[in-house]
């Protein structure tokens, strides 16, 4: 089956620099094929193709470049025909609308063709300009993406990113964001973004059940429940009130009324964000401090990130009164994941400094 990647964007935004990437660093050995519908814009391939119908060049990279003039249906069947491509990477129109290129291809219904993407790249220096100027085609791109990247970001401030995400955030809160300046990310992992988003929260839960940790263990299993809430870890590790987090299991345990088998997802409710708000490490111990002693912020099980500091990346993972942070590998966004009953969402938004962005 041919998977297709649609990369849209507005004009300028750098959706040609991005599909180099994705050629050099990601596609690997994939026999690919590139659909350029540009508007006043120099495709790919350093000239634009002005052929009627499909034309075809030959690309250093081993792509094959089609500019399509005509009916779409029938010019990719065309492409399937004659190519039988691995993936095709359809560039729409920089003020074309992403909602109609996603239905032109479901339209199509052919079980040689997947959709397997649909991004958006947005400059961010320009985000809040073009969504008041140009509205109806930019905040469509937006609303329809599943995943947005964001260019330039190296070329702005922390507070005028921060504007920029938020904005985006809110015009389409389901989409995962890229925020890592392009030059300090792997084009294979801004790809693995684009394909499939990461579920924090979902993959919290299905540990959880995995280990069947808290709900669903019989009289017997008090020592296997201890081992599984109460891991160990090689980083640095902290245990704070003296290691009560014990006691804390126990109330738990007698809490959530086990002999009922409840299972994590039928108990718990998570909470989670994406941001590109800057952390230092003493902000992130107290963020845990708080959130592993103090009730205001609902009965936590487990808190989950990885978040941008101004050098380096901090991995934090937490369960009640015992916590650990090290120092990671380049995300393309920061993100955070807590677990727990009777969360108190904005007491825990302000605890992470994030009011602003709701």
């Amino acid at each position: 089956m041919t998977k297709i990647d649609i990369i849209s964007g507005f004009l300028g935004a750098g959706k040609t620099t991005l599909i180099r990437k994705l050629i050099q660093e990601a596609y690997g050995n994939e026999k690919l094929v590139l659909i350029e519908n540009e508007f006043g814009e120099i495709g790919i391939d350093g000239g634009f193709l002005k052929e009627a119908g499909i034309a075809v060049k030959e690309m250093n990279s081993g792509c094959i470049c089609c500019s399509l003039v005509g009916d779409f249906a029938q010019s990719l069947s065309m492409v399937m025909d004659q190519y039988a491509p691995d993936r095709i990477i359809i560039e729409p129109s920089g003020v074309g609308k992403l909602s109609d290129v996603i239905q032109a291809i479901k339209d199509l219904k052919d079980d040689r063709l997947h959709l397997q993407s649909y991004t958006t790249v947005a400059d961010a220096k320009k985000v809040k300009t073009y969504s008041k100027n140009f509205g109806e085609f930019f905040n469509n791109q937006i609303a329809y993406a599943k995943t947005i990247v964001l260019s330039r970001t190296q070329l702005l401030d922390q507070n005028a990113l921060d504007e920029a995400v938020a904005l985006l955030q809110k015009q389409n809160p389901q989409a995962s964001l890229i925020v890592t300046p392009w030059d300090d990310l792997d084009g294979a992992k801004i790809l693995k973004v684009m394909e499939q988003k990461s579920d924090m929260a979902a993959e919290m839960m299905e540990e959880m059940k995995a280990h069947e940790c808290c709900c669903n263990h019989d009289e017997h299993g008090h020592h296997e429940r201890e081992e599984c809430c109460c891991h160990h870890h090689d980083d640095e590790h902290h245990h704070s009130h003296e290691h009560k987090h014990h006691e804390h299991c126990h109330h738990d345990h007698e809490e959530c009324d086990c002999h009922h088998h409840h299972h994590a997802d039928e108990v718990f409710t998570s909470w989670g964000r994406e941001t590109a708000k800057l952390y230092t490490k003493a902000e992130i111990t107290s963020i845990l401090e708080a959130l592993s002693n103090e009730e205001s912020y609902g009965k936590i099980l487990r808190a989950k990130g990885m978040l941008k500091g101004e050098h380096t990346w901090y991995y934090f993972d937490m369960v009640p009164q015992e916590y650990e942070i090290r120092e990671g590998t380049q995300e393309t966004i920061g993100k955070l994941c807590v677990i727990g009953s009777e969360l108190e969402e904005a007491a825990l938004s302000k605890l992470f400094g994030l009011v602003s962005e709701s």
